[in-house]
């Protein structure tokens, strides 16, 4: 939508008032109109069929103050208890849309009284505002050719000229920036984004943003006992990894990092058990779970900077298919001893990251761990693409968990993990199946599966993100394609963690 987005600046071409159904401008926009609009066409714009007040409602008009001709949105808000933060990231979505129709560059936004009679904390109104606007921003024409027409795009600088607001909405931008790394990961073809590419971006972000990288192939996932990466990745030429990366704040000591885990499959045919007729279109973005970890510690390094050290364990492979692919049937022993009966190599991803969750709670003793994975269907039956699953049997964390979904606006639903549900992936030949054809509780089964391979004394939670990391409509401060779903949850999350 835009080149960039600066926050701050003088010039101003667009005026962005508000108003909340059913009542006039508050005194303090009032006051600015008579500045900007003496001739009152802001206050005529309200009398317009399309100010209806509803939430993103938008009536133009041009006022002529001081000399200058500015362009005024007039914007409605909805009714005042309806606002909350992530009403105004969805706002700001709109009104972005509006202002990148236009080719506005210099933007003054006159949001923050109307915000303040919501109820809203501004620093969080602004910090959403920001994250809303720099969503929206996000464009991956790279591989576009000379057939696609270009599209020229401005330079936006905004500002709402109260510092607090201002100072949290440029903090917004940022965290929009690395969900955006996250997406354009997602966004990127299986034939570019292969195994050694993680790996290699895996490696520019640390040496970019001060962050420690470590990445296991080869003889080391052998040495390591890594066998799911092994047995998932080695039907294909690009070979498996485990990318780990480590941020350590000062004074940091012998705390306990967090943990997080991402499935990174860069592209799932499904191996010998193979996706039919189009089920493979859209499997590059197998990896997002992968692509959220990085995105997320892009934000921890750049701007979060917790007080608590965070590992990322990303569990990188692709499911092909060759003479060297495993099969059903096969048994594969990981090292935590769990013997594993294959039934289904399209169950891939709970495969990889076993290897992660084992390496998370042997050699990181964390103070806990939550990974996110594109893992099943049936959470997309069962939540649509407006929740996440998440499977968090510690209170403590889940709560974590919840508040930093609130705070984003990256909505999360508690799904149950009773002991039954593991008696479910039992096998009659090994331990456990890694999948069971009994479709009975689908997106608890991966789930519990899972569990097998973390110390139950090890705070853990799961996210099934399969219904919400892309999105295939442009709505609100996204257009169609990945989210970045999860990034600035996890940011958030920690920024919160007292470290103790």
């Amino acid at each position: 939508m835009f080149q960039s987005i600066r926050v701050g600046g003088t010039g101003r071409d667009t005026l962005v008032v508000g108003y909340f159904q059913g009542q006039a401008f508050d005194t303090a926009t009032a006051k600015l109109l008579k500045q900007v609009d003496p001739s009152g066409a802001a206050a005529g714009a309200l009398k317009r069929p399309e100010s209806t007040g509803e939430a993103g409602a938008i009536a133009e008009a041009f006022g002529a103050g001081k000399g200058d001709s500015t362009r005024i949105l007039v914007v409605g808000l909805g009714k005042p208890e309806a606002l909350d933060t992530d009403a105004v990231r969805t706002l700001a979505g709109t009104i972005g849309r509006k202002l990148a129709a236009v080719k506005a560059t210099g933007v003054q936004l006159a949001l923050t009284a109307c915000f303040e009679k919501a109820g809203l904390d501004l620093a969080d109104a602004g910090q959403a505002f920001g994250e809303g606007l720099g969503l929206l921003a996000w464009v991956c024409d790279e591989f576009k050719g000379t057939a696609a027409k270009k599209t020229n795009r401005v330079k936006l600088s905004i500002r709402a000229g109260e510092g607090e607001f201002d100072g949290a909405m440029a903090r917004g931008v940022d965290l929009a920036e690395s969900a955006n790394f996250t997406r354009t990961l997602s966004q990127t073809p299986p034939n570019v984004a292969t195994t050694g590419f993680i790996a290699d971006m895996a490696r520019k972000l640390a040496r970019k943003t001060g962050l420690s990288c470590k990445v296991l192939e080869g003889d080391d996932l052998v040495r390591e006992k890594l066998i799911g990466l092994i047995n998932v990745g080695k039907a294909s030429e690009n070979k498996p990894c485990l990318i780990r990366l480590e941020y350590r704040p000062r004074g940091s000591g012998n705390k306990k990092p967090a943990v997080l885990v991402g499935k990174t499959v860069t592209y799932d045919t499904g191996g010998l058990s193979l996706k039919i007729n189009n089920g493979m279109v859209g499997m590059k973005r197998d990896k997002d779970g992968g692509c959220a970890v990085l995105g997320a510690m892009h934000a921890i390094a750049t701007v979060i900077k917790p007080r608590r050290p965070v590992v990322a364990l990303l569990a990188v492979a692709e499911n092909s298919i060759s003479d060297e692919a495993y099969r059903p049937d096969d048994v594969l022993r990981y090292r935590n001893g769990v013997t594993v009966e294959v039934t289904n190599t399209d169950a891939e991803g709970r495969l990889v990251l076993a290897d992660a969750l084992c390496w998370a709670c042997d050699k990181e003793k964390p103070a806990y761990i939550i990974d996110l994975a594109t893992l099943t269907g049936g959470v997309v039956v069962a939540l649509g693409s407006t929740f996440a699953g998440m499977f968090c049997e510690h209170d403590g964390l889940r709560a974590k968990v919840e508040a930093a979904s609130k705070a984003t606006g990256e909505r999360v639903w508690r799904l149950p993990m009773h002991a039954e549900y593991r008696e479910l992936m039992k096998s009659p030949i090994a331990d456990i199946l890694n999948s069971n054809p009994n479709r009975k509780a689908h997106p608890i089964q991966g789930a519990a599966f899972l569990s097998y391979f973390v110390d139950e004394k090890v705070p853990w939670c799961h996210l099934d993100i399969a219904g919400v990391h892309a999105t295939e409509k442009s709505a609100g401060c996204f257009i169609e394609g990945p989210t970045g779903w999860g990034a600035r949850l996890l940011a958030n999350l920690l920024e919160n963690d007292t470290g103790r």
